[in-house]
């Protein structure tokens, strides 16, 4: 298991009560395949509080992704739901976690908000 795995999992305990998580309850497990099995992680979302485990138990979502294509996840490299739209991932269950992740993940590397270089009207003028 990566490096970068481990600490996108962790990174999700410590980020879980912000806006974004604060009126979502559900669960998404996700299944890592790589060449000696699968690993699998079960993400809880509870009104903010976001517990991971290592559980194979059942969840609202399931993604399956190569161990591999999720590193890249992981730091931003891929976007899910591109991954999802050209079958890189598959998933099974409620859609609505899989658009969630697009905002759990790490930005691009690189990347700005908009309104970090948008000139302002004041500078336009």
């Amino acid at each position: 298991m990566s490096e970068a795995t481990e600490t996108f999992f962790a990174g999700l305990v410590r980020h879980g009560h912000e806006r974004l998580t604060r009126k979502t309850c559900g669960s998404i497990r996700f299944d890592l395949i790589h060449p000696d099995g699968t690993d699998h992680w079960l993400v809880t979302i509870d009104r903010g509080t976001v517990r991971v485990t290592r559980e194979a138990r059942t969840a609202d979502t399931v993604i399956h992704a190569d161990e591999s294509l999720f590193e890249r996840m992981a730091r931003g490299e891929v976007k899910p739901l591109s991954a999802w739209l050209r079958n890189d991932i598959t998933t099974e269950g409620q859609f609505r976690y899989v658009v969630l992740l697009e905002r759990l993940f790490a930005p691009p590397p690189g990347a700005r908000h908009p309104r970090a270089v948008s000139p302002t009207a004041r500078d336009r003028a």
